[in-house]
């Protein structure tokens, strides 16, 4: 019989495995129960013993999971006697903080968030002549009549207008904007060079402004809102632009 033939070798090339941890496994499962509703908010996850022993993970990979869930902004851990695990719904404030986290990380240019606003605010209007109550006009009548103060020192003129801003989106009663629109409100002032900027004559243009803005929005009339919107952030931007150099961002906590 003829002696059989060699085996016909090629070589084998194996690309390097990413091994996920086993935290970020089990972080990932609840993750998904969670927005599944499969948990629903104020929901106390069993005690990190018994998640050791249903998952039959350590206790450091149980820790370590939880806090991942725990930076995402969908549990909170309470100490003590009554304390755990608690589900909680991600809302506007877990919005806010990841794009302060894309603003600071980035170093975002002072122009780069003006644009974004200006593309963005005029919609929040719009939609808070649709949607705004009793509670978000008196919001904005507040923070506007400190705006209209000259009185008033400029830290609290400056923090009555991001008030202001910020409860344009609130009255949009849109979670996902009111979010985006507080991290870059913020971003925006904090990083505004507002001692050669604001004078009186730009808190007088600015709280007629906010005025008309606010009574359209009372008045439901969503284009007049948006028009006038849009008007606003524009000059503002143009008129930081002229007086303002930077490049970069830096905002503080």
């Amino acid at each position: 019989m003829p002696e059989p033939s060699a085996v016909a070798r090629h070589p084998v090339q194996l690309q390097p495995m990413q091994v996920p941890k086993a935290s970020d496994v089990l972080a990932n499962d609840l993750r998904e129960r969670i927005l599944r509703g499969e948990f629903p908010s104020g929901t106390a996850l069993p005690p990190e013993r018994e998640l050791v022993t249903q998952t039959k993970m350590s206790r450091t990979t149980v820790r370590e999971a939880l806090r991942i869930l725990e930076v995402q902004g969908l549990v909170a851990i309470r100490t003590g006697r009554s304390g755990g695990a608690f589900v909680q719904q991600p809302g506007g404030d877990s919005v806010a903080t990841s794009v302060n986290l894309l603003i600071r990380g980035q170093q975002l240019r002072l122009t780069d968030l003006l644009e974004t606003r200006e593309a963005i605010e005029p919609a929040c209007a719009g939609l808070a002549a649709k949607y705004r109550n009793d509670e978000d006009i008196a919001a904005l009548e507040a923070a506007n009549a400190v705006i209209g103060d000259l009185d008033n020192p400029l830290e609290k003129f400056l923090q009555a207008n991001v008030d202001w801003h910020i409860g344009v989106a609130v009255a949009s009663h849109n979670e996902l904007l009111t979010g985006f629109m507080t991290a870059l409100s913020n971003a925006i002032y904090s990083s505004t060079e507002n001692k050669a900027f604001v004078d009186d004559e730009v808190r007088k243009v600015t709280f007629k402004a906010h005025k008309t803005i606010t009574d359209a929005i009372r008045a439901g009339d969503s284009a007049a809102a948006t028009r006038r919107m849009t008007k606003h952030v524009h000059g503002y931007a143009e008129a930081v632009v002229q007086v303002e150099e930077r490049t970069e961002i830096e905002i503080h906590d």
